[in-house]
Parts: structure tokens; C-alpha cells; sequence
């Protein structure tokens, strides 16, 4: 339990981390931030499909497990639906974005990745009780791609505020509600701990993640690079291939 909690914990401080860019960059260009996302969905899918989903069917079968998985895609989306976020780089009239609209825009892009983040802390917490290579392997996949929506939450306050303080803060709170999903998966989880409950987990978490990466990176990333498509490819299939090797050193 101690080893999930942690993971979670790093997992989620990581999207403080993307908040620190904001310290870092001066001149901000919108295919930087298109490549972290398409690193990230590459990640994301590839731990997916090869890691996550396949110990989901290992426990379950095909047929739950699949089932299983479209369940998490369906819990993703009326999240989503529910709970409105924005991107500042969807806007298509954002170089005349108010700065209340654009603080109004960070606000919703904190609220929607913290929500995000409290089933990526479950997911954390129940991989390690599986396993704790299993819980390493998805807290780094999710820890890349929150590094790319804390920057996403810092950029849209910063503008507004023109605090980069404020910009940080506003990511590191976001990424606190993933040890707190962590907490919540250990309250549901383990007075019913079993491989079935664990599987079913996973297979409900690859629904998730690949909503994410299909619903939400992967537009976000194409706005970015819309003149340098090469960018984003270049970035999906390195991060696929930095989650291969990283799947292939913890065997």
C-alpha cells in the first residue's frame, strides 16, 4: 500500500514539475508543447495496449476484459462531458482572449486535470497491489504526460495573472488529487482485494488512458504543430519507444 501511495504521490507532483516550465521558457512556441503531448499519447497507449490491458485479460478473459475496458472509455468520456475544460491552444481567437477569459480557462483546465487525475491515482494504487513493476511502469507513463498538462494548466494563468507564482501553483494543486485517488482506491479497494477486482481494475484503466489520449492529447497536439505534422509524429513513436524500452528493463 505505502509502494501505491508513493507512486502516486510522484505521479501527480510530475504535473507540478510542467508547472516549473513556466519558469523556464521565454519564448513560449506552441510546438513545444505539441511534442510533450504527442510523446505523451505515445507513452500512454503504448502501456496501454501492451502492459496494462493484456494483465487485465490475463485475470479475466477477453470478453470481460474488453468489456471492461470500453466501460473505462465510457466513464472517461462523461467526465468529460460533465465537467467542461479548455485548452488555451483550442482557442482559435486567442490572441484576443480577455485576460479574465484566459484565467477563467486556466481554472477549468486545473478543475478538468484534476478530476482527470483521481482515477490515474487508482489506476496507480491498484497496478502496484498486482504488482509493484506494474505500478512503476504506469506511474512513469502517467507521470510523462502530467508533466505536459501542468504545462498546459501554467500557460493559459500566467498570461492572465502574469504570475508565473500563481501559474506554478495552479499545476501543483491540480496534481494533488492524484494521491488523493490513490487514497480513495485504498478505502474501495482493499477491504475487497482480489486478482478479479485488480483486473477488472487495469481493464477499466486502459479504457481510461486511451480516452485521454485519443479525446484529448491528440487534438491539442495537432493544433500545436499544424504547420510541422513531422513534429508530432517524431514525438508519438519516441515516446512509444522510450515506454518500450522502459517495459523492457523492468522484466
Amino acid at each position: 500500500m505505502l509502494n501505491g501511495f508513493l507512486l502516486a504521490f510522484f505521479a501527480g507532483i510530475s504535473t507540478a514539475v510542467g508547472g516549473l516550465l513556466i519558469f523556464l521558457i521565454r519564448d513560449f512556441k506552441k510546438y513545444y508543447l505539441g511534442f510533450s503531448l504527442a510523446f505523451a499519447t505515445g507513452v500512454m497507449l503504448m502501456v496501454s495496449f501492451v502492459e496494462i490491458l493484456p494483465a487485465g485479460i490475463e485475470v479475466l478473459g477477453y470478453g470481460t476484459a474488453l468489456t471492461l475496458f470500453f466501460v473505462g472509455s465510457c466513464i472517461a468520456f462523461f467526465t468529460d462531458f460533465f465537467v467542461p475544460h479548455s485548452y488555451l491552444l483550442e482557442d482559435e481567437n486567442k490572441g484576443k482572449v480577455s485576460e479574465k477569459r484566459l484565467f477563467r480557462i486556466g481554472v477549468l483546465v486545473a478543475l478538468g486535470v484534476s478530476i482527470h487525475n483521481l482515477p490515474e491515482g487508482f489506476a496507480i494504487f491498484a497496478a502496484s497491489l498486482s504488482s509493484i513493476k506494474l505500478g512503476i511502469v504506469i506511474a512513469l507513463a502517467i507521470a510523462i504526460h502530467n508533466i505536459a498538462e501542468g504545462f498546459a494548466v501554467s500557460m493559459p494563468v500566467y498570461y492572465a495573472t502574469k504570475s508565473r507564482k500563481k501559474a506554478f501553483l495552479a499545476s501543483f494543486l491540480s496534481g494533488i488529487a492524484e494521491p488523493l485517488g490513490a487514497v480513495i482506491a485504498a478505502v474501495f479497494l482493499v477491504p475487497l482485494l482480489s486478482a478479479q477486482l485488480i483486473g477488472a481494475s487495469l481493464a477499466i484503466v486502459a479504457g481510461i488512458m486511451v480516452y485521454i489520449c485519443i479525446d484529448e492529447l491528440l487534438p491539442v497536439a495537432y493544433d500545436c504543430v499544424s504547420e510541422k505534422q513531422h513534429i508530432m509524429t517524431f514525438g508519438f513513436f519516441v515516446g512509444c519507444a522510450v515506454m518500450g524500452i522502459t517495459l523492457v528493463m523492468l522484466v
